[in-house]
Protein backbone atom coordinates (compact mmCIF):
# COMPACT_ATOMS: atom_id res chain seq x y z
CA UNK A 1 0.00 0.00 0.00
CA UNK A 2 2.77 2.42 0.98
CA UNK A 3 4.83 1.52 -2.09
CA UNK A 4 1.78 2.09 -4.30
CA UNK A 5 1.16 5.49 -2.73
CA UNK A 6 4.77 6.51 -3.29
CA UNK A 7 4.66 5.42 -6.92
CA UNK A 8 1.40 7.30 -7.40
CA UNK A 9 3.05 10.47 -6.07
CA UNK A 10 6.02 9.95 -8.38
CA UNK A 11 3.73 9.43 -11.37
CA UNK A 12 1.64 12.50 -10.55
CA UNK A 13 4.56 14.83 -9.90
CA UNK A 14 7.35 13.72 -12.19
CA UNK A 15 5.39 13.86 -15.42
CA UNK A 16 5.93 10.28 -16.46
CA UNK A 17 9.66 10.23 -15.72
CA UNK A 18 11.14 6.74 -15.83
CA UNK A 19 12.26 5.89 -12.29
CA UNK A 20 13.03 2.23 -12.93
CA UNK A 21 16.47 2.90 -14.40
CA UNK A 22 19.15 5.47 -13.69
CA UNK A 23 22.47 6.12 -12.03
CA UNK A 24 21.27 7.25 -8.59
CA UNK A 25 19.30 4.95 -6.28
CA UNK A 26 16.77 6.53 -3.92
CA UNK A 27 16.16 4.55 -0.72
CA UNK A 28 13.32 4.63 1.80
CA UNK A 29 15.11 5.09 5.17
CA UNK A 30 12.29 3.30 7.00
CA UNK A 31 12.65 0.07 5.02
CA UNK A 32 15.98 0.31 3.23
CA UNK A 33 14.23 -0.53 -0.05
CA UNK A 34 15.00 1.30 -3.29
CA UNK A 35 11.94 3.30 -4.32
CA UNK A 36 13.32 4.91 -7.49
CA UNK A 37 16.28 5.35 -9.77
CA UNK A 38 17.15 8.84 -10.99
CA UNK A 39 19.32 9.98 -13.84
CA UNK A 40 22.54 11.60 -12.61
CA UNK A 41 24.24 14.40 -14.53
CA UNK A 42 27.92 14.51 -15.38
CA UNK A 43 30.13 17.50 -14.72
CA UNK A 44 30.24 18.26 -18.45
CA UNK A 45 26.45 18.18 -18.63
CA UNK A 46 26.15 20.53 -15.67
CA UNK A 47 28.65 22.88 -17.32
CA UNK A 48 26.45 22.99 -20.41
CA UNK A 49 23.39 23.64 -18.24
CA UNK A 50 25.23 26.58 -16.64
CA UNK A 51 25.90 27.97 -20.12
CA UNK A 52 22.23 27.67 -21.05
CA UNK A 53 21.12 29.28 -17.80
CA UNK A 54 23.55 32.15 -18.29
CA UNK A 55 22.01 32.84 -21.69
CA UNK A 56 18.42 32.45 -20.53
CA UNK A 57 18.75 34.73 -17.52
CA UNK A 58 18.78 37.93 -19.59
CA UNK A 59 15.26 37.47 -20.94
CA UNK A 60 14.03 36.43 -17.49
CA UNK A 61 15.58 39.51 -15.86
CA UNK A 62 14.04 41.73 -18.54
CA UNK A 63 10.54 40.74 -17.45
CA UNK A 64 8.93 43.03 -14.94
CA UNK A 65 8.99 42.08 -11.28
CA UNK A 66 5.19 41.88 -11.47
CA UNK A 67 5.36 39.35 -14.32
CA UNK A 68 7.86 37.20 -12.48
CA UNK A 69 5.76 37.49 -9.32
CA UNK A 70 2.66 36.25 -11.15
CA UNK A 71 4.53 33.14 -12.27
CA UNK A 72 5.83 32.52 -8.76
CA UNK A 73 2.32 32.94 -7.41
CA UNK A 74 1.11 30.25 -9.81
CA UNK A 75 3.98 28.04 -8.66
CA UNK A 76 2.85 28.54 -5.05
CA UNK A 77 -0.70 27.52 -5.97
CA UNK A 78 0.53 24.38 -7.73
CA UNK A 79 2.66 23.36 -4.75
CA UNK A 80 -0.31 23.60 -2.40
CA UNK A 81 -2.58 21.83 -4.90
CA UNK A 82 -0.13 18.93 -4.84
CA UNK A 83 0.62 19.07 -1.11
CA UNK A 84 -0.34 15.49 -0.31
CA UNK A 85 1.68 13.94 -3.12
CA UNK A 86 4.68 16.12 -2.28
CA UNK A 87 4.45 15.12 1.37
CA UNK A 88 4.45 11.44 0.42
CA UNK A 89 7.60 11.99 -1.64
CA UNK A 90 9.31 13.66 1.34
CA UNK A 91 8.34 10.84 3.68
CA UNK A 92 9.39 8.16 1.20
CA UNK A 93 12.88 9.49 0.54
CA UNK A 94 13.86 11.12 3.86
CA UNK A 95 11.73 9.26 6.41
CA UNK A 96 10.00 12.29 7.90
CA UNK A 97 6.58 11.57 9.49
CA UNK A 98 3.83 12.37 7.02
CA UNK A 99 2.25 15.02 9.26
CA UNK A 100 5.58 16.85 9.42
CA UNK A 101 6.02 16.45 5.68
CA UNK A 102 2.68 18.14 5.07
CA UNK A 103 3.85 21.04 7.23
CA UNK A 104 7.13 21.23 5.29
CA UNK A 105 5.31 21.51 1.97
CA UNK A 106 3.25 24.43 3.28
CA UNK A 107 6.40 25.99 4.77
CA UNK A 108 8.27 25.60 1.49
CA UNK A 109 5.38 27.07 -0.47
CA UNK A 110 5.33 30.08 1.86
CA UNK A 111 8.75 31.16 0.58
CA UNK A 112 7.44 31.13 -2.98
CA UNK A 113 4.44 33.24 -1.98
CA UNK A 114 6.61 35.65 0.01
CA UNK A 115 9.17 36.26 -2.73
CA UNK A 116 6.47 36.52 -5.39
CA UNK A 117 5.49 39.71 -3.56
CA UNK A 118 8.88 40.78 -2.23
CA UNK A 119 10.41 40.81 -5.73
CA UNK A 120 8.22 43.83 -6.46
CA UNK A 121 9.80 45.69 -3.56
CA UNK A 122 13.48 45.62 -4.59
CA UNK A 123 13.68 49.35 -4.06
CA UNK A 124 16.55 51.62 -4.90
CA UNK A 125 17.01 55.03 -3.30
CA UNK A 126 17.78 58.63 -4.05
CA UNK A 127 20.42 60.20 -1.84
CA UNK A 128 20.72 63.93 -1.07
CA UNK A 129 23.47 65.22 -3.33
CA UNK A 130 26.90 66.26 -2.09
CA UNK A 131 27.30 68.93 -4.81
CA UNK A 132 25.29 71.31 -6.99
CA UNK A 133 24.33 69.87 -10.36
CA UNK A 134 24.78 66.24 -9.32
CA UNK A 135 22.28 63.57 -8.42
CA UNK A 136 22.99 60.41 -6.44
CA UNK A 137 20.91 57.24 -6.66
CA UNK A 138 21.07 53.47 -6.28
CA UNK A 139 19.28 50.59 -7.98
CA UNK A 140 19.20 46.85 -7.28
CA UNK A 141 19.84 44.40 -10.10
CA UNK A 142 19.94 40.57 -10.29
CA UNK A 143 23.33 39.10 -9.48
CA UNK A 144 23.16 36.80 -12.53
CA UNK A 145 23.47 33.04 -12.85
CA UNK A 146 23.30 31.27 -9.49
CA UNK A 147 23.94 27.78 -8.14
CA UNK A 148 22.51 26.11 -5.06
CA UNK A 149 23.28 22.96 -3.09
CA UNK A 150 20.56 21.69 -0.78
CA UNK A 151 20.45 19.08 2.04
CA UNK A 152 18.23 16.02 2.49
CA UNK A 153 16.47 16.93 5.73
CA UNK A 154 14.12 19.53 4.21
CA UNK A 155 14.10 18.43 0.57
CA UNK A 156 11.40 20.90 -0.52
CA UNK A 157 11.71 23.86 1.84
CA UNK A 158 15.46 24.20 1.29
CA UNK A 159 14.84 24.28 -2.46
CA UNK A 160 12.16 26.97 -2.41
CA UNK A 161 14.06 29.03 0.17
CA UNK A 162 16.89 29.43 -2.35
CA UNK A 163 15.16 29.24 -5.72
CA UNK A 164 12.20 31.55 -5.04
CA UNK A 165 14.30 34.64 -4.18
CA UNK A 166 16.67 33.94 -7.07
CA UNK A 167 13.79 33.81 -9.54
CA UNK A 168 12.05 36.80 -7.98
CA UNK A 169 15.25 38.84 -8.30
CA UNK A 170 15.58 37.97 -12.01
CA UNK A 171 18.36 35.37 -11.73
CA UNK A 172 18.67 31.92 -13.26
CA UNK A 173 19.62 29.07 -10.93
CA UNK A 174 20.98 25.53 -11.14
CA UNK A 175 20.28 23.35 -8.11
CA UNK A 176 22.06 20.20 -6.99
CA UNK A 177 19.83 18.35 -4.50
CA UNK A 178 21.13 15.95 -1.88
CA UNK A 179 21.89 12.51 -3.29
CA UNK A 180 19.42 10.95 -0.84
CA UNK A 181 16.43 13.13 -1.80
CA UNK A 182 16.33 14.09 -5.49
CA UNK A 183 12.66 13.22 -6.08
CA UNK A 184 11.22 16.16 -4.11
CA UNK A 185 13.48 18.64 -5.90
CA UNK A 186 12.59 17.22 -9.32
CA UNK A 187 8.89 17.46 -8.45
CA UNK A 188 9.26 21.08 -7.38
CA UNK A 189 11.14 21.84 -10.61
CA UNK A 190 8.35 20.29 -12.69
CA UNK A 191 5.73 22.40 -10.93
CA UNK A 192 7.81 25.56 -11.47
CA UNK A 193 8.01 24.87 -15.19
CA UNK A 194 4.27 24.18 -15.30
CA UNK A 195 3.75 27.56 -13.66
CA UNK A 196 5.74 29.29 -16.41
CA UNK A 197 9.36 29.38 -15.24
CA UNK A 198 11.55 28.73 -18.32
CA UNK A 199 13.26 25.34 -18.06
CA UNK A 200 16.70 26.86 -18.66
CA UNK A 201 16.17 29.41 -15.89
CA UNK A 202 15.67 26.80 -13.15
CA UNK A 203 17.26 23.39 -13.52
CA UNK A 204 17.66 20.55 -10.99
CA UNK A 205 20.74 18.39 -11.57
CA UNK A 206 21.03 15.25 -9.40
CA UNK A 207 24.54 13.78 -9.32
CA UNK A 208 26.22 10.71 -7.87
CA UNK A 209 29.44 12.48 -6.88
CA UNK A 210 28.77 15.92 -5.38
CA UNK A 211 32.32 17.23 -4.91
CA UNK A 212 33.21 17.79 -8.61
CA UNK A 213 29.94 19.64 -9.24
CA UNK A 214 30.46 21.78 -6.15
CA UNK A 215 33.91 22.65 -7.44
CA UNK A 216 32.42 23.48 -10.85
CA UNK A 217 29.89 25.83 -9.27
CA UNK A 218 32.79 27.65 -7.61
CA UNK A 219 35.22 27.70 -10.56
CA UNK A 220 32.88 28.55 -13.45
CA UNK A 221 33.01 32.33 -13.76
CA UNK A 222 29.49 32.40 -15.18
CA UNK A 223 28.19 31.43 -11.71
CA UNK A 224 27.98 34.72 -9.81
CA UNK A 225 26.37 33.37 -6.64
CA UNK A 226 26.46 30.08 -4.71
CA UNK A 227 24.06 29.19 -1.89
CA UNK A 228 24.86 26.12 0.20
CA UNK A 229 23.16 24.44 3.14
CA UNK A 230 25.12 21.62 4.74
CA UNK A 231 28.02 20.83 7.03
CA UNK A 232 30.60 23.35 8.16
CA UNK A 233 33.59 21.34 6.80
CA UNK A 234 32.06 21.27 3.31
CA UNK A 235 31.08 24.93 3.60
CA UNK A 236 34.70 25.84 4.30
CA UNK A 237 35.83 23.96 1.18
CA UNK A 238 33.25 25.73 -0.99
CA UNK A 239 34.10 29.11 0.48
CA UNK A 240 37.78 28.61 -0.36
CA UNK A 241 36.96 27.42 -3.87
CA UNK A 242 34.57 30.33 -4.51
CA UNK A 243 37.35 32.77 -3.66
CA UNK A 244 38.99 32.20 -7.04
CA UNK A 245 36.17 34.10 -8.75
CA UNK A 246 35.20 36.25 -5.75
CA UNK A 247 31.77 34.71 -6.19
CA UNK A 248 29.00 35.88 -3.93
CA UNK A 249 28.30 33.11 -1.43
CA UNK A 250 25.81 32.33 1.30
CA UNK A 251 26.31 29.45 3.70
CA UNK A 252 23.90 27.89 6.17
CA UNK A 253 26.08 25.46 8.08
CA UNK A 254 26.15 23.36 11.23
CA UNK A 255 24.86 24.34 14.63
CA UNK A 256 25.10 23.44 18.30
CA UNK A 257 21.94 25.05 19.60
CA UNK A 258 21.58 25.60 23.33
CA UNK A 259 18.12 25.41 24.88
CA UNK A 260 18.26 27.27 28.20
CA UNK A 261 15.60 26.92 30.88
CA UNK A 262 15.86 29.50 33.68
CA UNK A 263 14.31 29.12 37.11
CA UNK A 264 11.64 31.73 36.36
CA UNK A 265 10.46 29.90 33.23
CA UNK A 266 7.06 28.33 32.71
CA UNK A 267 8.38 24.76 32.90
CA UNK A 268 5.45 23.13 31.12
CA UNK A 269 5.70 25.62 28.26
CA UNK A 270 9.46 25.07 28.12
CA UNK A 271 8.95 21.30 27.81
CA UNK A 272 6.48 21.75 24.97
CA UNK A 273 8.91 24.05 23.19
CA UNK A 274 11.81 21.72 23.87
CA UNK A 275 10.05 18.76 22.29
CA UNK A 276 9.04 20.82 19.25
CA UNK A 277 12.62 22.00 18.82
CA UNK A 278 14.49 18.78 19.59
CA UNK A 279 12.41 15.99 18.07
CA UNK A 280 11.19 17.45 14.79
CA UNK A 281 12.38 15.14 12.00
CA UNK A 282 13.88 12.84 14.66
CA UNK A 283 16.30 15.59 15.68
CA UNK A 284 17.70 15.89 12.16
CA UNK A 285 17.48 19.65 11.73
CA UNK A 286 20.22 22.23 11.80
CA UNK A 287 18.36 24.43 14.28
CA UNK A 288 17.11 21.76 16.67
CA UNK A 289 18.13 22.02 20.32
CA UNK A 290 21.44 20.23 20.79
CA UNK A 291 22.22 21.00 24.45
CA UNK A 292 19.68 21.55 27.23
CA UNK A 293 21.02 23.93 29.87
CA UNK A 294 18.73 23.86 32.91
CA UNK A 295 19.11 25.95 36.06
CA UNK A 296 20.00 23.81 39.08
CA UNK A 297 16.96 24.67 41.23
CA UNK A 298 14.49 23.32 38.63
CA UNK A 299 16.69 20.71 36.93
CA UNK A 300 15.10 17.62 38.46
CA UNK A 301 11.52 18.81 37.95
CA UNK A 302 12.23 19.70 34.32
CA UNK A 303 14.03 16.41 33.65
CA UNK A 304 11.28 14.24 35.12
CA UNK A 305 8.48 15.98 33.23
CA UNK A 306 10.53 16.21 30.03
CA UNK A 307 11.43 12.51 30.14
CA UNK A 308 7.83 11.50 30.78
CA UNK A 309 6.66 13.45 27.72
CA UNK A 310 9.40 12.05 25.49
CA UNK A 311 8.59 8.47 26.55
CA UNK A 312 5.16 8.86 24.91
CA UNK A 313 6.55 9.75 21.46
CA UNK A 314 5.64 7.16 18.84
CA UNK A 315 8.57 5.72 16.89
CA UNK A 316 7.33 4.43 13.53
CA UNK A 317 7.71 4.71 9.75
CA UNK A 318 6.57 8.12 8.61
CA UNK A 319 3.49 6.80 6.81
CA UNK A 320 2.16 5.01 9.90
CA UNK A 321 -0.72 6.80 11.60
CA UNK A 322 0.46 8.82 14.60
CA UNK A 323 4.17 8.49 13.78
CA UNK A 324 6.23 11.15 15.60
CA UNK A 325 9.80 9.85 15.34
CA UNK A 326 10.84 8.42 12.00
CA UNK A 327 14.11 6.73 11.03
CA UNK A 328 17.49 8.35 10.79
CA UNK A 329 18.46 9.02 7.21
CA UNK A 330 20.98 6.19 6.74
CA UNK A 331 23.44 3.81 8.41
CA UNK A 332 26.06 6.52 8.78
CA UNK A 333 23.62 8.81 10.56
CA UNK A 334 22.61 6.03 12.91
CA UNK A 335 26.23 5.10 13.64
CA UNK A 336 27.09 8.72 14.48
CA UNK A 337 24.25 9.09 17.00
CA UNK A 338 25.04 5.71 18.58
CA UNK A 339 28.72 6.59 18.94
CA UNK A 340 27.94 9.95 20.59
CA UNK A 341 25.52 8.40 23.08
CA UNK A 342 27.78 5.46 23.88
CA UNK A 343 30.72 7.80 24.34
CA UNK A 344 28.77 10.06 26.69
CA UNK A 345 27.62 7.12 28.83
CA UNK A 346 31.17 5.76 28.97
CA UNK A 347 32.31 9.21 30.14
CA UNK A 348 29.78 9.30 32.99
CA UNK A 349 26.47 10.45 31.53
CA UNK A 350 23.31 8.57 32.54
CA UNK A 351 20.57 7.49 30.13
CA UNK A 352 17.32 8.45 31.87
CA UNK A 353 15.44 7.22 28.80
CA UNK A 354 16.39 5.29 25.68
CA UNK A 355 20.01 4.83 24.77
CA UNK A 356 19.76 1.50 22.94
CA UNK A 357 18.41 0.87 19.47
CA UNK A 358 14.69 1.22 18.96
CA UNK A 359 12.68 -2.00 18.95
CA UNK A 360 11.70 -0.99 15.42
CA UNK A 361 15.21 -1.95 14.28
CA UNK A 362 16.89 -0.62 11.14
CA UNK A 363 17.78 3.06 11.30
CA UNK A 364 15.23 3.87 14.02
CA UNK A 365 16.84 5.29 17.15
CA UNK A 366 14.89 5.46 20.40
CA UNK A 367 14.26 8.95 21.82
CA UNK A 368 16.92 9.38 24.49
CA UNK A 369 17.48 11.65 27.50
CA UNK A 370 20.97 11.91 28.97
CA UNK A 371 21.80 13.58 32.28
CA UNK A 372 25.18 14.29 33.79
CA UNK A 373 26.47 15.60 30.47
CA UNK A 374 29.48 17.90 30.71
CA UNK A 375 30.90 20.34 28.22
CA UNK A 376 34.02 18.27 27.55
CA UNK A 377 32.01 15.33 26.16
CA UNK A 378 31.84 14.91 22.39
CA UNK A 379 28.05 14.93 22.53
CA UNK A 380 28.13 18.49 23.89
CA UNK A 381 30.50 19.68 21.17
CA UNK A 382 29.03 17.87 18.15
CA UNK A 383 25.83 18.36 16.20
CA UNK A 384 23.96 15.21 17.23
CA UNK A 385 21.41 15.04 14.38
CA UNK A 386 19.30 12.49 16.19
CA UNK A 387 16.54 12.21 18.84
CA UNK A 388 18.87 12.65 21.82
CA UNK A 389 18.45 15.32 24.52
CA UNK A 390 21.59 16.04 26.54
CA UNK A 391 20.90 17.84 29.81
CA UNK A 392 23.50 20.04 31.50
CA UNK A 393 23.04 22.04 34.70
CA UNK A 394 24.03 25.63 35.42
CA UNK A 395 23.85 27.82 38.50
CA UNK A 396 23.67 31.46 37.37
CA UNK A 397 22.64 33.51 34.39
CA UNK A 398 26.28 34.27 33.61
CA UNK A 399 27.05 30.54 33.71
CA UNK A 400 24.27 29.84 31.22
CA UNK A 401 25.50 32.48 28.78
CA UNK A 402 29.10 31.30 29.05
CA UNK A 403 28.14 27.66 28.48
CA UNK A 404 25.82 28.53 25.60
CA UNK A 405 28.48 30.59 23.80
CA UNK A 406 31.26 28.05 24.37
CA UNK A 407 31.12 26.70 20.82
CA UNK A 408 32.48 27.76 17.43
CA UNK A 409 28.93 27.61 16.07
CA UNK A 410 26.27 30.30 16.16
CA UNK A 411 23.16 29.32 14.25
CA UNK A 412 20.20 29.13 16.65
CA UNK A 413 19.66 29.37 20.39
CA UNK A 414 16.56 29.12 22.59
CA UNK A 415 15.72 30.10 26.13
CA UNK A 416 12.72 30.24 28.44
CA UNK A 417 12.35 32.95 31.08
CA UNK A 418 9.72 35.44 32.25
CA UNK A 419 11.75 38.27 33.79
CA UNK A 420 11.90 40.99 31.10
CA UNK A 421 15.28 42.27 32.20
CA UNK A 422 16.72 38.77 31.91
CA UNK A 423 15.06 38.26 28.53
CA UNK A 424 16.77 41.35 27.08
CA UNK A 425 20.15 40.61 28.69
CA UNK A 426 20.30 37.01 27.56
CA UNK A 427 18.96 37.69 24.07
CA UNK A 428 21.66 40.31 23.50
CA UNK A 429 24.44 38.21 25.04
CA UNK A 430 23.84 35.01 23.06
CA UNK A 431 26.25 34.80 20.11
CA UNK A 432 23.80 33.36 17.59
CA UNK A 433 22.17 34.54 14.39
CA UNK A 434 18.71 33.51 15.63
CA UNK A 435 17.28 33.38 19.14
CA UNK A 436 13.95 31.82 20.11
CA UNK A 437 12.56 33.27 23.34
CA UNK A 438 9.80 31.26 24.99
CA UNK A 439 9.30 29.45 21.69
CA UNK A 440 10.90 26.31 20.29
CA UNK A 441 10.22 26.91 16.57
CA UNK A 442 11.59 30.06 15.00
CA UNK A 443 11.68 29.45 11.22
CA UNK A 444 9.43 31.62 9.05
CA UNK A 445 9.55 33.00 5.52
CA UNK A 446 9.12 36.54 6.89
CA UNK A 447 12.22 36.40 9.13
CA UNK A 448 15.95 36.29 8.25
CA UNK A 449 17.30 32.76 8.70
CA UNK A 450 21.05 32.32 9.17
CA UNK A 451 23.95 32.09 11.56
CA UNK A 452 27.20 33.69 12.65
CA UNK A 453 30.65 32.36 13.47
CA UNK A 454 31.19 28.94 11.86
CA UNK A 455 27.47 28.51 11.23
CA UNK A 456 27.55 30.51 8.05
CA UNK A 457 27.14 33.72 6.09
CA UNK A 458 24.11 35.50 4.72
CA UNK A 459 20.40 35.19 5.37
CA UNK A 460 17.47 33.38 3.79
CA UNK A 461 13.85 34.49 3.96
CA UNK A 462 12.59 38.04 4.62
CA UNK A 463 13.65 41.05 2.55
CA UNK A 464 17.26 40.18 3.35
CA UNK A 465 16.87 36.89 1.49
CA UNK A 466 16.07 38.79 -1.70
CA UNK A 467 19.14 41.00 -1.30
CA UNK A 468 21.33 37.87 -1.34
CA UNK A 469 20.51 37.54 -5.06
CA UNK A 470 20.92 41.19 -6.01
CA UNK A 471 23.72 43.66 -6.53
CA UNK A 472 23.53 47.27 -5.41
CA UNK A 473 24.54 49.75 -8.13
CA UNK A 474 25.34 53.36 -7.35
CA UNK A 475 24.84 55.93 -10.09
CA UNK A 476 26.14 59.52 -10.03
CA UNK A 477 24.46 61.87 -12.53
CA UNK A 478 26.29 65.06 -13.32
CA UNK A 479 25.37 68.02 -15.53
CA UNK A 480 21.91 68.29 -14.02
CA UNK A 481 22.02 72.06 -13.30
Amino acid sequence: MTENRTQTAIKNLLNGRDVTAGDLAVDDPATGKIIAWVRAYTVDEVSQIIAEADTARHAWAARTAKERGAILRKWFDLILANQTDLAHLITAECGKPLAEAMVEVAYGAAFVEWFAEEGKRAYGETIPSFATGKRVLTIKQPVGTCAAITPWNFPIAMVTRKVAPALAAGCSIILKPAEATPLSALAIERLAIEAGVPSAVFKVTPVCEPAPVGELFCSDDRVRKLSFTGSTPVGKILMAQAAQNIAKISLELGGNAPFIVFDDADIDAAITGAIASKFRNAGQTCVCANRFLVQDSIAEEFTEKFTARIAKLKVAPGVERGAEIGPLINDAGYAKVSALVDGAIAAGAVARLGGPSSERGGNFYAPTVLTGVTNDMDIAQSEIFGPVASIMIFATEDDAIRMANDTPFGLAAYFYARDMGRIWRVMEALEYGMVGINDGVLSSEVAPFGGIKQSGLGREGSKHGLDEYMELKYALMGGVS
